[in-house]
């Protein structure tokens, strides 16, 4: 083998259309275009959302409701998650700083914690909510409930 017999591999390159190039390429005359019309035209390019004149999709449909500015996003956590790490790491103290490095939230996670799950463990949460039900839980097992300001 050699650079003289080299070649690439089968169905890899592909022989692209000579579009205009006479009547015995196949693609000469109209070049693949039709016989007249807007798309036969040079200079045509379809805007996004054509439908030939009709009343585009996005006009048809009508606009309702609205987002609001300052909706508050929380990263839920449930209890049996926090007790899962609690007895995996021994931990007796969970923040959001702990919670970030153990991978369940992102560095700017606003963290509620939810009730689902129990609290076999007396453990202290640092979070910025709590559901009714998970504070009363934590209070129970024997733990402390920190609200952060957020």
């Amino acid at each position: 083998m050699n650079l003289s017999n080299l070649k690439p591999a089968v169905g890899s390159t592909k022989v692209s259309k000579r579009i205009g190039r006479g009547q015995g390429s196949g693609k000469g005359g109209t070049s693949t275009k039709g016989h007249k019309g807007q798309q036969a035209r040079t200079g045509y390019s379809k805007k996004i959302g054509f439908e030939g004149g009709q009343m585009p999709l996005y006009r048809r449909v009508p606009k309702f409701g609205f987002t609001n500015p300052f909706r508050v996003e929380y990263k839920p956590i449930n209890l049996d998650s926090i007790q899962e790490l609690a007895e995996k790491k021994s931990l007796t103290n969970i923040t959001p700083e702990v919670l970030y490095e153990n991978g369940m939230i992102s560095k700017n996670d606003i963290i509620k914690i939810l009730g689902r799950g129990e609290l076999k463990l007396k453990i202290s949460i640092t979070a910025h909510r709590f559901s009714a039900t998970a504070a009363a839980s934590v209070e129970k097992s024997g733990g402390v409930v920190t609200q952060l300001n957020k």
